[in-house]
């Protein structure tokens, strides 16, 4: 007698059952928060691009002849030329731009340096090693920008004529140190807690005194961090114009008091106000994008444990 094997039935085998009939999953609510990110960056780009077009009018402004950037409505197509540009830097005629330049550099530049110089054993004490009442040093660092630089003008410009001081651009620096170090104290005090304590006690251990440690040690892991308070600091001494038209006139003026010098009472030359502002703001552009990397890395370090 031939005798006829009865089919397998799938459901003797567990594993082929629960493979045949597994349902797909479900979409969690992350995923579909991911699906709707699309619409998140076309927002990020519509909020981006309203705040770059006016920088990039006033680029294309700059290009133009006086009569074209005078018209309303504006003109965007008329004829590109460089005549402002050679207005500012003196080649046609008009000032020199180069003294207020130098002068914001070495004032802009010295104060960052000073800043970091005392800003990072500051915040070494106040997170790695930190005093007493450390949030009182903090809270008192805060203070001090609580006074707007309005109520201080009479007094500092009493200072600087008694002293000798006045027009004097070692002067700014030292202002614009003073004005930057609690901010540099607060942003490095927030980097330098994320060295990771290993690595000090391991220096010590092996010898290293305070400096070395500093600048072997926490100086490379907490460079992105000091770079991006460096830029910073930079960009408001670079920026600064109550203190420095305050407290200089001519030899120690910086850009900013350079360029309220083209509203002039014959009237506000577009093109030339233009061609001015965006030179003027090109060190701290180029400086921006140099360290553009090293500014995400410190801005964003600590941000996620």
């Amino acid at each position: 007698m031939s005798t006829v094997s009865e089919p397998t039935s799938t459901s003797s085998n567990p594993a082929v059952a629960a493979t045949s009939f597994k349902r797909a999953p479900r979409p969690t609510g992350a995923q579909k928060k991911k699906r709707g990110s699309p619409l998140w960056g076309i927002l990020a780009w519509v909020i981006g691009l309203l705040f770059v077009t006016p920088v990039l009018w006033m680029v294309l402004t700059s290009f133009h002849s006086e009569v074209d950037a005078a018209t309303n409505p504006p003109s965007l197509f008329a004829p590109l030329t460089l005549d402002a540009y050679r207005t500012f830097f003196g080649i046609t005629g008009g000032g020199n731009p180069w003294p207020p330049l130098i002068n914001s550099a070495t004032a802009s530049i010295g104060s960052t340096i000073l800043v970091l110089l005392l800003a990072i054993p500051a915040a070494y004490a106040l997170s790695i090693k930190p005093v007493k009442r450390w949030t009182d040093v903090l809270f008192f660092l805060l203070s001090t920008k609580f006074l707007p630089i309005v109520a201080g003008l009479l007094p500092l410009f009493l200072f600087a004529r008694l002293t000798g001081l006045l027009d004097n651009i070692m002067l700014l620096t030292v202002l614009y140190t003073t004005m930057n170090l609690p901010i540099a104290i607060w942003m490095m005090r927030s980097f330098l807690a994320e060295v990771p304590v290993e690595m000090l006690e391991a220096a010590q251990l092996d010898g290293a005194g305070l400096i070395t440690i500093l600048r072997r040690v926490v100086a490379p892991v907490a460079l992105p961090g000091i770079a991006a308070t460096a830029l910073i600091c930079f960009i408001f001494s670079w920026n600064e114009l109550l203190l420095a038209r305050t407290l200089t006139s001519v030899v120690a003026g910086t850009a900013p008091v350079y360029l309220t010098g083209f509203a002039t009472s014959q009237g506000l030359f577009l093109a030339q106000v233009c061609a001015a502002a965006f030179a003027i703001s090109l060190p701290v552009l180029i400086a921006g994008f140099a360290a553009q990397d090293k500014l995400v890395q410190g801005l964003s370090l600590g941000a996620v444990k």
